[in-house]
């Protein structure tokens, strides 16, 4: 640890629900689900109104749904989450040249290299509330809760303990009295598997933790694990704030509305995402040696194979043809609910992105962090027409006569239509065609544009099972 509090993390509130509530000011103080709509989607965010039901990160939207069925559901818009999250990390670069992103809305800053005439605890508490207020102005109304402790475990503990818009410090020589009562799944990497280890072994808070020997720790969780749960247990974490990070792979899967029994239609979707990952591997400059896949079964087990080759790749060819001979090893004979394919072993940083795939990717695609968030299930075979027109719920939009809005639900030909923006009070709701000329996806500027434009297109067309309005 270090011998201040100097170390900072920030966690934007429930941000990708906060960023549709600012937007669209008809569910501002309403439930707000982002992630799948549909019926095998994942929950990436629910705002704090749809958690007071129950809803919560990585549960299934079926679930969601039956505990709070009169939220809006929305598939999510990256460009929107990019472009606010670039505002709040460049507002974080302005106060400390070290700044480690963990996803768009979370970050450590290292206050050591900031501007600071010390690092005593008023005075690292007065600059986390002036960033506070700040972020709150350069993004139009969201809030953080942030955390400043010796050390990025403690502070991301205390970002997490007065949720939301809190702000807690942890005063050096008090790490220890904090931790104590704290149940043992505070610590990072302490899932459900490694509670009920514990629990078994009668420990249950980390101050039963830290009556345990390192020794009886290694042999309950193994050498690593018990001695990472050790020094945490005590506080300890040297860990430095780095501005960059090492990713260890890149991957996209997919999440599929019917189970995939057809071996060659499963085939072609491993080739089709090992294409996604070799062109991401490409763009940016890296290549890898072990090849991943990942499958779902109908009954919800998981199987992982790999094969590492002798040289790195990013040839989407070879990274192809490996996935699709790891896939002839396993009995998919009673259905397949998600393929995925992953290249490991990269040499530099790579940001995974909640929308890692390109926004007209037919499957789901799957963030390590943030759950699932799905462009449209894959095509039927012989599916001609496109009954939502590829409009999708939350989707921004524009028409000729109305203005700019935003998607409600879209099905059976038609697209209904809210028109409102975070700058107008609630709006009217209209319905349309599909192809309706007048009606064209409205596009968000890049981060480093001045002003917003009005860009259009029509959005890409995928068979989309007909969605309901929020």
């Amino acid at each position: 640890m270090r011998a201040q509090a100097s170390v900072l993390h920030l966690d934007l509130d429930a941000f990708y629900a906060a960023v549709e509530q600012r937007d669209k000011p008809s569910l501002r103080g309403k439930p707000v689900v982002v992630g799948g709509v549909g019926g095998r989607g994942v929950v990436a965010t629910a705002s704090y109104e749809a958690r007071a039901y129950g809803v919560r990160s990585a549960m299934s939207t079926r679930e969601a749904r039956a505990r709070c069925p009169h939220a809006a559901y929305l598939s999510g818009r990256f460009e929107a989450y990019r472009a606010t999250s670039v505002l709040v990390m460049d507002l974080l670069r302005a106060c400390s040249p070290l700044v480690e992103p963990l996803s768009l809305d979370e970050a450590f800053v290292d206050l050591a290299r900031a501007d600071l005439p010390d690092l005593e605890v008023p005075t690292v508490t007065g600059l986390a509330e002036d960033l506070r207020r700040r972020v709150q102005e350069v993004t139009g109304g969201l809030t953080a809760s942030v955390g400043i402790a010796s050390s990025k475990f403690l502070a991301k503990v205390a970002s997490d303990l007065d949720k939301p818009d809190g702000l807690v410090v942890v005063p050096p020589g008090t790490e220890l009295d904090l931790l104590r009562p704290m149940h043992v799944s505070v610590i990072p990497g302490v899932g459900p598997a490694t509670v009920e280890r514990l629990r078994r072994g009668g420990v249950s808070t980390v101050a039963d933790l830290q009556q345990i020997s390192e020794d009886e720790l290694v042999r309950m969780l193994g050498k690593a694990h018990g001695h990472v749960l050790h020094e945490l247990a005590f506080a300890r974490d040297d860990r430095q704030v780095e501005p960059e990070r090492e990713t260890k792979s890149v991957s996209v899967e997919g999440t599929y509305e019917q189970d995939l029994t057809d071996r060659k239609l499963m085939e072609s979707l491993l080739t089709r995402q090992a294409g996604d990952v070799a062109r991401r591997l490409r763009k940016n400059g890296f290549s890898g040696r072990t090849v991943t896949i990942k499958v779902r079964l109908y009954d919800f087990t998981t199987l992982n194979r790999s094969a590492t080759l002798p040289s790195p790749t990013d040839e989407e060819g070879v990274i192809a043809r490996t996935a699709r001979r790891l896939l002839e090893d396993l009995d998919t004979s009673g259905g397949v609910r998600l393929l995925g394919v992953g290249v490991s072993g990269l040499a530099d940083w790579v940001q995974e992105e909640l929308f890692g795939a390109a926004a007209d990717d037919p499957a789901e695609t799957e963030d390590e962090t943030h759950g699932t968030v799905p462009p449209a299930p894959p095509k039927p075979v012989g599916a001609s027409v496109d009954a939502t027109g590829g409009y999708r719920p939350g989707m921004d939009v524009v028409h000729e006569e109305h203005g700019r809005g935003w998607v409600w639900g879209a099905g059976k030909g038609v697209v209904t239509v809210r028109f409102e923006t975070a700058d107008t009070p609630p709006g009217p709701v209209r319905s349309f065609a599909v192809v309706d000329p007048a009606l064209t996806r409205w596009k968000w500027p890049a981060p480093e544009d001045d002003q917003p434009d009005e860009r259009q297109d029509k959005p890409d067309h995928h068979p989309e099972h007909p969605e309901p309005g929020p």
